[in-house]
């Protein structure tokens, strides 16, 4: 039985460990300085707590990051002066450059290192989330999830190649959630909206169901966007390609930060476009 150490149990994070677990690895957490809701979702997920950091660590093979990607960098840090020399797991929304700094921080120490992008929804039922992994353990990790809900594929032997996978994707879907908000707060702003509307009507039938459900389902989650829409941006930049559509996401996305998890009912198309032409100092 393998033992992981899954850093952090967030919504999407707890539901990787349960796949885990379900597969018959032990998953273990640290509760230390966590909320509540990471408490409530570590025990709905099966997860055993560890309490600290240095707790869960010393006892686990494998550690698997899954957190928001600004936190990314800290936790290998943390890691790898613990001495971990298992297998480091980096499971985040971040660029290849910050996919290869994590690993030489975690080789360093000396572990080995496994690079991973999670494409989908949280965990619920099968077909819905795929991990895509990539190192030269990539299949070993792959195995743990063999009987789980959780789709997890080996891509390659090079650590970078699934967070590029994960980039490229995302920066279509989260990018174009916020371009299509971005574009109706401008056209309510020329006085066109119902105008625009009506010829996607026509032209885009499937654009204003798009914006609707990027206002209820998006912009909830969107505060999690601003740091993977700079990880996005940074990679079209050390691509040599334009990074201005990604840093323009993220802004957006910051702009919404206040709508954070507000579910049944989401945010309606007007609330978010409201929110959106706010003058800074009045927004929420």
């Amino acid at each position: 039985m393998k033992t992981i150490a899954l850093l952090h149990p967030g919504n999407m994070g707890s539901t990787i460990g349960a796949c885990a677990a379900t597969s018959g690895a032990r998953v273990l957490w640290a509760s230390e300085g966590r909320s509540d809701a990471s408490r409530a979702r570590a025990k709905q997920a099966g997860l055993i707590d560890a309490e600290s950091l240095a707790g869960a660590v010393a006892q686990s093979d494998i550690v698997l990051s899954v957190c928001p990607p600004e936190f990314a960098t800290d936790i290998a840090v943390s890691v790898a002066a613990q001495k971990f020399q298992g297998i480091y797991v980096d499971a985040n929304a971040i660029s290849r450059a910050t996919t290869e700094e994590i690993g030489k921080i975690v080789k360093k120490a000396g572990a080995s290192f496994v690079d991973g992008g999670i494409i989908g929804s949280p965990v619920k039922k099968p077909g819905t989330t795929r991990m895509y992994l990539s190192g030269e353990k990539a299949e070993e990790i792959a195995q743990l999830f063999s009987k789980s809900m959780l789709d997890a594929r080996s891509i390659g032997a090079i650590p970078g190649e699934a967070s590029a996978l994960k980039v490229v994707y995302a920066a279509w879907t989260k990018g174009t959630d916020a371009l299509i908000l971005a574009i109706r707060a401008l056209a309510t702003h020329e006085g066109v909206d119902q105008a625009l509307l009506a010829e996607w009507s026509i032209s885009q039938p499937t654009l204003e169901n798009k914006c609707v459900r990027a206002a209820a389902v998006a912009a909830p989650k969107m505060w999690r966007y601003v740091g993977e829409m700079q990880e996005i941006a940074d990679a079209f930049e050390a691509a040599g390609l334009p990074d201005g559509f990604h840093r323009a996401a993220a802004e957006v996305s910051e702009r919404l930060s206040c709508f954070k998890d507000q579910t049944e009912p989401g945010p309606t198309v007007a609330a978010v476009l409201k929110q959106l032409r706010r003058p800074f100092s009045e927004r929420d």
